[in-house]
C-alpha cells in the first residue's frame, strides 16, 4: 500500500526521530514534514523519487550534506529546508534537470558556492540562501533570470558585482543581500515590481543616481554602511511610497531638501554617522508616519525645528546645533538623545545639557554697570583703530615708493625691454593663467611680440630663504638650451616678488587642444580650425621625450621637473612640444622646503605613487607623468577621469588587467586603419612608463628610442631590437599580430588544489613534486601577467625574475 503514496503532508506535528533509510514510497509526488523535530540525514534513496515535485523538510534539526542525488531528481519544483543544521556544500546539478521554482536553503551551515544552472530552465522565483557561510560570486546565469520575484542571499560572504540583468528582473519584488562583500555601483535602473532594497553592510560605492526617481513601488531603502558618497540625492524625494530609508555610514554629503515633504509614508529615517551639513529642514515636522529618526553625527545646524511628539526614537547627538530643545523633548526617554551638541541649551539638568536659564538672575543685577563698561570699551576701540588705519596707509604708501625703485634685472641674452616695461604690465587683462606656482602674465614687447612672464608666489617664510638662492639657481636654468624645452629670457625680483620671463608661445598649452579648452578669442584665426589629429600627436610626445631625455641624461646633475602634466607643455606655431616649468619646483625645494611630499607640487592624475607615499625623488617620476600624456594622446581623456578616487591610469590599467581589446579604449575621433598601430604602440608604451614599482618602468631614454622606432614604422616589423634592458618589440606589437616569442616568468607561490596543464589554459607550469610549489611558469607572451596567473588559480604569489626568452 504504502508504494502507492504519492502525497505525505505531515508539517506542525511533534513527530521526532530519524527518516527511514530505505525509501519503498517510490511514487510519491509531494513530502511535507515541516516544522517537527525530526532528526539525522537525508536518506540517499531519495534520489530514487524521480516524481518528487515538493520537497518540504524545513523548521526541523536535520544535519549533514544533501546527497548528491537529489540534485538530479527531474521533476523537482520547490526544495525548501531552511532552519536546520544542515552542512557541506550544495550539490552542483540543482536546477539542471528538473523546472525548479523555490530553492529555500537559509539558515543552515552551508558553504562553497551556489550552484550555476539554478535557474536553467528559467522557472526559478525563489531564491532564498540567507544566514550561511556561501561565498564566491553569484552565478552569472541569474542576471537572464527574469523569473526570479524573491532573491534574499543576505548574511553570507559572497563578493564580486551583481551579475548584469539581475538588478531588472521584470517579476523582481524582494532584493536582499545585506551582509556580504559586494561591490559596484548602485543601479539607475530596478525592476519596476521591487518593493524592498537591501544592501546594507557591502562595498557600493559612487553616487546614489539620478535614476532613483523611478523607483516608484520601492517601500524599503537599505544602504547602510557601504562607500556611497556626492550629496544627498533630491531624486529620493519622488518615492511616494518610502516607508524606510536607511543611508546610515556613508559618505554623503551636502544637506537635506525641503521636498522630503513628499514622504508621506515615511517611517523610519536613519542618515547618521555621514558629512551632512545645513539645517534641519522644517518640512521633516511635517511628515505624518516618521516615528524614528536618526540624524546623529552629521554636521547639522542651526536650531532644532518643530518636531512631532509622536516620534519614539529620536537621535540627533554629534552635531552643531544651537538653541533650545523642544520642550515635549525634556524627559528622561530622551536623555540622550542631544548629547554632544555644544550649543544646545535646555529647561531640566535629565538631558545633560547646559540650562537655559543659568545665571539670568546674575546678569540683571549688574547689566547697567556692564553697559557703561561696554561703552567706553567701543569708543576707546574706536580711536584706537583710526589712529592705526593712518599709519598703515602712511607705512604702505612709503614701501610701495621703495618697492618700485629696487627691482633687480638678470638677462640671459640680448633683450630689447627692461623690467620696468614688463612691471607696468602686469595687470589683470594680461593674465593668461594661474597655478600652484603663481600668475601668468602675456606682455606685449616690441610691438607685435609677447613673452610670458610668471610671478612666483611664496609665502614670507619660504621667500626669505628662496631670494637668497634664487640667482644662483636661475642662472643654472638659464644655462639649459634645448628645442623643446621653454625659453628662460630673464629674470625680475625684488624683496616681495620674483618673476620669471619666458618666450610666449602662441598655441598655449596642449591641455586646451587635447580636451577642447582652446579659448578661440585668444587663437589665431588659422588656429582656431586646426584639427590635433594623431601625426601631431606623436610628434608633441617625440618632442616631449626629447626635452625630457635631455634634461635625464644631458644635465648634470639631472634635473627632475616634477610637475608633467599637459598643461606644462606648450606648441609654438608648427606644433612643436617645449616643456615648461622644468627646474621650478626644484628651486623652490631647494629654498627651504623639505624634501617630502608638504613641498611636493604636483597634479592629481599625474604623480607616481611613490612621489605621494614616500620621500623618495628621482626621474622616474617624471616617466610616470609622461605616460600618464602618452595615455592621454591615445584615449583622449583626461588624466582625472573616472571617480573621484580613480584616474585615468587606473582606468587604463583596469581595461589592460580584464583583457580588453586596446583598439576599443583609443580616442574614436582619430582612430584610423593607417595610424592604428602607433595608437596601440603609445597607448602600451604609456602603460609601461606607469607602471608601479619605479624600477618597472623605463628610462626616459629607453621611451625616446621606442617612440622614434614607431615614428619610423620599425617596432611593427620582424627585426628584434633591444634597448637597453627593454625588449618592448613582443610588448609594443598589436595583439592581432603577436609573433612565437615567451616571457619566462619565475616566481614562488602556493596553489590552491592540483592543477594541471588542461586547465590553465595559455600558461604552461613546471612543478616540483613537493607541496604543489611553483618552481617556473612559462606563459605566452600575453602582457601583464597577473590574468596569466589568475587563470591558473594562483591565489598568492612573489615575482622573482621576468626575462624574455626564445621558444624551445
Amino acid at each position: 500500500m504504502l508504494k502507492n503514496l504519492s502525497i505525505v503532508h505531515l508539517y506542525r506535528n511533534s513527530l521526532f526521530g530519524e527518516i527511514p533509510s530505505v525509501v519503498e514510497a517510490l511514487n510519491l509526488v509531494e513530502l511535507d514534514v515541516a516544522e517537527n523535530n525530526l532528526t539525522g540525514k537525508i536518506p540517499n534513496d531519495f534520489g530514487k523519487l524521480i516524481k518528487l515535485t515538493w520537497l518540504n523538510l524545513f523548521m526541523n534539526k536535520f544535519l549533514g550534506e544533501i546527497p548528491q542525488s537529489i540534485g538530479h531528481l527531474p521533476s523537482l519544483k520547490g526544495f525548501s529546508i531552511f532552519k536546520n543544521k544542515f552542512s557541506g556544500t550544495i550539490p552542483a546539478d540543482f536546477g539542471l534537470h528538473s523546472k525548479l521554482e523555490i530553492f529555500h536553503i537559509a539558515m543552515n551551515n552551508f558553504k562553497g558556492r551556489l550552484p550555476k544552472n539554478l535557474c536553467y530552465h528559467g522557472k526559478l522565483q525563489n531564491l532564498s540562501v540567507y544566514e550561511n557561510h556561501l561565498s564566491g560570486e553569484l552565478p552569472k546565469s541569474l542576471g537572464n533570470c527574469s523569473s526570479l520575484v524573491e532573491v534574499k542571499i543576505y548574511k553570507n560572504e559572497f563578493y564580486g558585482k551583481i551579475p548584469s540583468g539581475l538588478f531588472w528582473s521584470k517579476n523582481l519584488v524582494f532584493f536582499m543581500i545585506s551582509h556580504n562583500k559586494f561591490i559596484g555601483e548602485i543601479p539607475q535602473h530596478l525592476s519596476s515590481n521591487v518593493s524592498l532594497f537591501d544592501i546594507s553592510y557591502n562595498k557600493f560605492y559612487g553616487r546614489i543616481p539620478i535614476g532613483v526617481s523611478s523607483w516608484t513601488n520601492v517601500i524599503e531603502f537599505k544602504a547602510s554602511k557601504n562607500f556611497l558618497n556626492g550629496t544627498f540625492p533630491q531624486e529620493l524625494t519622488n518615492l511616494p511610497k518610502l516607508d524606510t530609508l536607511l543611508l546610515d555610514q556613508n559618505q554623503l554629503k551636502g544637506s537635506l531638501p525641503n521636498d522630503i515633504i513628499s514622504w508621506k509614508s515615511l517611517v523610519t529615517l536613519n542618515l547618521s554617522q555621514n558629512q551632512l551639513k545645513g539645517q534641519i529642514p522644517i518640512s521633516i515636522g511635517h511628515l505624518p508616519s516618521l516615528s524614528v529618526l536618526d540624524l546623529s553625527e552629521n554636521r547639522f545646524s542651526g536650531e532644532i525645528p518643530s518636531i512631532p511628539p509622536r516620534i519614539t526614537n529620536l537621535n540627533l547627538s554629534s552635531n552643531f546645533l544651537t538653541g533650545r530643545v523642544p520642550s515635549e523633548f525634556e524627559n528622561s526617554a530622551f536623555d540622550r538623545s542631544f548629547l554632544n551638541n555644544s550649543g544646545l541649551c535646555a529647561d531640566t539638568p535629565k538631558l545633560s545639557l547646559t540650562l537655559c536659564n543659568f545665571g539670568l538672575q546674575k546678569s540683571t543685577k549688574s547689566s547697567q554697570w556692564s553697559l557703561g563698561l561696554i561703552i567706553s570699551l567701543i569708543v576707546v576701540i574706536f580711536l584706537l583703530v583710526l589712529f592705526a588705519s593712518f599709519m598703515i596707509i602712511k607705512l604702505y604708501n612709503k614701501r610701495k615708493q621703495a618697492l618700485e625703485n629696487s627691482w633687480k634685472f638678470i638677462s640671459f641674452q640680448r633683450l630689447s625691454f627692461t623690467e620696468s616695461n614688463i612691471v607696468s604690465s602686469l595687470t589683470e587683462q594680461n593674465i593668461i593663467g594661474s597655478g600652484g606656482f603663481g600668475t601668468v602674465y602675456r606682455v606685449p614687447v616690441d610691438g607685435l611680440a609677447y613673452v610670458a612672464v610668471k610671478k612666483i608666489t611664496s609665502n614670507r617664510k619660504l621667500r626669505q630663504k628662496l631670494v637668497a638662492s634664487f640667482r644662483a639657481e636661475v642662472k643654472i636654468l638659464s644655462n639649459i638650451r634645448h628645442r623643446n624645452i621653454v625659453k628662460l629670457l630673464c629674470c625680475i625680483y625684488n624683496e616681495d616678488s620674483m618673476m620669471l620671463v619666458y618666450e610666449y608661445l602662441e598655441h598655449r598649452s596642449l591641455d586646451k587642444w587635447l580636451h577642447n579648452k582652446n579659448e578661440s578669442s585668444n587663437m589665431s584665426g588659422s588656429a582656431q580650425h586646426v584639427v590635433l589629429d594623431w601625426p601631431k600627436r606623436l610628434r608633441i610626445a617625440i618632442g616631449i621625450a626629447h626635452g625630457l631625455c635631455y634634461m635625464h641624461h644631458d644635465c648634470s646633475p639631472p634635473i627632475v621637473h616634477r610637475d608633467i602634466k599637459t598643461s606644462n607643455i606648450l606648441l609654438d606655431s608648427q606644433f612643436n612640444a617645449k616643456v615648461a616649468d622644468f627646474g621650478l619646483a626644484r628651486m623652490l625645494i631647494k629654498a627651504g622646503q623639505s624634501n617630502t611630499m608638504s613641498a611636493v607640487i604636483g597634479s592629481f592624475g599625474y604623480m607616481a605613487p611613490e612621489y605621494v607615499q614616500t620621500t623618495k625623488v628621482n626621474e622616474k617620476i617624471d616617466v610616470f607623468s609622461f605616460g600618464v600624456i602618452l595615455l592621454e594622446l591615445a584615449t583622449g581623456k583626461e588624466a582625472t577621469y573616472g571617480d573621484e578616487y580613480s584616474s585615468l591610469v587606473e582606468w587604463s590599467w583596469r581595461h589592460v588587467h580584464e583583457g580588453s581589446n586596446i583598439e576599443e579604449l583609443l580616442d574614436k575621433d582619430f582612430v584610423e586603419q593607417s595610424y592604428l598601430d602607433e595608437m596601440c604602440c603609445i597607448f602600451k608604451l604609456g602603460i609601461m612608463c606607469t607602471a608601479t614599482l619605479p624600477s618597472s618602468r623605463p628610462s626616459m631614454k629607453e621611451v625616446l628610442h621606442i617612440l622614434l622606432r614607431s615614428e619610423g614604422g620599425i617596432v611593427f616589423g620582424e627585426r628584434n631590437v633591444i634597448v637597453g634592458e627593454y625588449d618592448d618589440a613582443p610588448f609594443l606589437k598589436n595583439s592581432k599580430n603577436r609573433d612565437s616569442r615567451r616571457l619566462k616568468v619565475r616566481c614562488q607561490s602556493w596553489l590552491q588544489g592540483a592543477i594541471s596543464t588542461s586547465n590553465i589554459g595559455s600558461v604552461v607550469a613546471v612543478l616540483s613534486s613537493t607541496n604543489n610549489n611553483i618552481e617556473q611558469l612559462v606563459a605566452t607572451i600575453t602582457p601583464p601577467i597577473q590574468p596569466l596567473l589568475d587563470s591558473a588559480r594562483i591565489n598568492s604569489y612573489e615575482i622573482l625574475e621576468v626575462e624574455y626568452a626564445d621558444n624551445e
